[in-house]
């Protein structure tokens, strides 16, 4: 299993300090890397880096907001400066509040493509300059949505809008930054119980997504567990690659 092993490495995980992001930055860190939990939430963020140290792991947080770009070279240069260039990028965060398509508002839009969207690329820029410089190559993990296949329910345009755009954006940046030795790949959640998901505002989730998937509904671990392996050499030769993660729904 040494293949899986990412001992000496430094992850970044965005939105690391709940949900998703919390299965991630756990297998991340019982792989032996070290974990830098960038979120907004600063405190809560420092409580989960504690709560990895308390279980023998290395990790740090950092605040950073993904939909102001200031924030994120901010917080990208201090990650750099703290802890060395990054192996890993997962942009994990992500807003998922709902809107009917016919009574959309452009600050929902906006606010959804900001976050989901032009963060990840804010990331994907600064930490890749970093990658690059370095030398060593990298991976990039862009977690978007099993929604993009068909796990759908009502008021997701701009969701699904901003995630399609981290789906494109993985393309891209593959093309670009293969040559450096960066992999770029995505994972598509399926249904995952958490507190964002359960917490989200809009309109009742109308729609197929409520579906219950065969296998059953999704735990962050196993998002965690699809992050993992692209993170590590078992997966050195996989670009532009798509996980989903998502119970079975797919073939229902």
């Amino acid at each position: 299993m040494s293949a899986f092993d990412l001992a000496g490495k430094l992850a970044v995980v965005t939105g690391g300090a709940s949900g998703i992001g919390v299965g991630i930055s756990e297998l991340l860190a019982e792989a032996g890397a070290t974990v830098v939990i960038a979120d907004i939430d600063a405190a809560r963020a420092a409580d989960q880096a504690d709560a990895l140290k308390g279980a023998g792991h290395k990790a740090a947080s950092v605040a950073v907001n993904l939909a102001d770009e200031a924030s994120v070279v901010a917080a990208c240069a201090e990650i750099v400066a703290e802890h060395g260039t990054p192996w890993v990028l997962v942009n994990n965060a992500g807003l998922q509040h709902r809107e009917l398509l016919l009574e959309g508002s452009v600050a929902h839009w906006e606010r959804n493509n900001a976050v989901n969207a032009r963060g990840p690329f804010l990331m994907i820029r600064e930490i890749g300059k970093a990658m690059v410089a370095a030398g060593r190559g990298g991976r990039i993990v862009n977690v978007a949505s099993s929604g993009l296949i068909g796990q759908m329910v009502h008021g997701l345009s701009a969701y699904l809008a901003s995630k399609g755009a981290l789906a494109a954006l993985t393309q891209a940046s593959a093309m670009e930054l293969a040559e450096h030795g960066i992999t770029v790949n995505t994972v598509l959640p399926g249904g995952v119980g958490t507190p964002g998901a359960i917490g989200a505002e809009g309109p009742p989730p109308v729609g197929p997504g409520n579906r219950r998937p065969p296998l059953g509904m999704c735990e962050p671990r196993d998002i965690g567990s699809a992050v993992l392996y692209f993170a590590t050499p078992m997966a050195r030769y996989a670009t532009n690659q798509t996980i989903c993660v998502d119970g079975g729904f797919s073939i229902t």
